[in-house]
């Protein structure tokens, strides 16, 4: 009697090509890029996989979806498109990586170690809150923390702004083009702004300021309705009624693990060569809001998804892989 051969799946290759760390806009479509190059890439999908869009509801800027689309059913696509072409994917998060002799070594939360001849570091950046407990319940019910993604759903309404630096100065402004009004609520007396950005949104006739204040809660039966404030000096407590409330305290690029071998700038965005995405280390490259502080879409992120693979298959074929 014979016995049917049985195809053994795949071996874990000892050391791999392409390691994408992250799956978001920026991670996903690196790896479709170098599935296609049959580079074989594998995904370590980190603590939130999808990144950011997977607690976005409507996404209606993104190319090629004529009637907008829920951002979950967005980044299921990439990732479905990710698979069709032989992404592997590894649930965990990288602690450290040994960039100091190739190839490289990954050093996962779970004692796990993976070796790469070239790494794509899409790990993104995670919007600062305000640490109030309604504040996640309400997101993408009234809460944002973007503007130009979100700023369209606010027409003729009025909304607040949470914070005082530029980057509340600009969500400010930029939200002008929608809303009825926009409300600046700051924790202190003065803007710690730019003058230029500070002297655009105080002659702006659609922002006014609230000093002294924080948010205590975010109020609403399914959406926002209202804000309790509490005045910080004199302990006074209000309600301001609104249906949009945007958190601008800035962002945290998810780039702890890295700091201690990759170049960053102040605030640990990862540095790229102009024009392109390598990083100080040679087959070491960034993608996405990890190293975008300006433009942080997700069709931006995964134009440079695109860039990456692309770079890391020419560095390994120059290296004659």
């Amino acid at each position: 009697m014979t016995t049917a051969s049985v195809t053994p799946p795949p071996s874990t290759p000892a050391v791999e090509n392409v390691v994408v760390l992250g799956t978001g806009p920026a991670g996903l479509t690196a790896a479709i890029y170098a599935a296609r190059a049959n580079l074989q890439p594998l995904i370590i999908e980190g603590e939130q996989p999808g990144g950011q869009l997977t607690i976005t509801s409507d996404v209606e800027n993104y190319p090629g979806f004529a009637e907008g689309v829920m951002g979950p059913d967005l980044m299921t696509q990439f990732r479905k498109q990710a698979e069709r072409f032989g992404t592997r994917f590894l649930t965990g998060r990288v602690t450290k990586v040994d960039s100091s002799k190739r190839p490289f070594v990954l050093h996962l939360d779970d004692g796990k170690t993976v070796k790469t001849s070239t790494l794509i570091i899409a790990t993104g950046a995670s919007a600062k809150w305000l640490g109030i407990e309604t504040e996640k319940t309400y997101y993408g019910k009234g809460v944002s923390a973007c503007a130009t993604c979100d700023g369209f759903f606010f027409r003729n309404q009025d909304i607040a702004v949470v914070g005082g630096g530029d980057t509340a100065m600009e969500e400010a402004t930029f939200l002008t083009r929608f809303a009825k009004s926009v409300t600046v609520i700051h924790r202190r007396d003065s803007l710690r702004a730019s003058k230029i950005m500070q002297d655009k949104a105080t002659k702006n006739p659609k922002i006014k300021f609230v000093w002294d204040t924080a948010v205590e809660k975010i109020n609403g039966k399914t959406a926002v309705e209202s804000l309790s404030l509490k005045n910080l000096k004199t302990g006074a407590t209000s309600e301001m009624p609104v249906t949009g409330l945007f958190i601008a305290i800035g962002h945290e690029p998810n780039t702890k693990p890295f700091r201690d071998i990759l170049k960053t700038d102040e605030n640990g965005y990862l540095v790229v060569e102009p024009g392109s995405t390598k990083t100080n280390v040679p087959g070491i490259f960034a993608a996405g809001d990890v190293a975008d502080h300006v433009y942080r879409q997700a069709v931006t992120a995964a134009g440079t998804g695109c860039m990456a693979a692309i770079d890391a298959e020419r560095f390994l074929e120059a290296e004659g892989h």
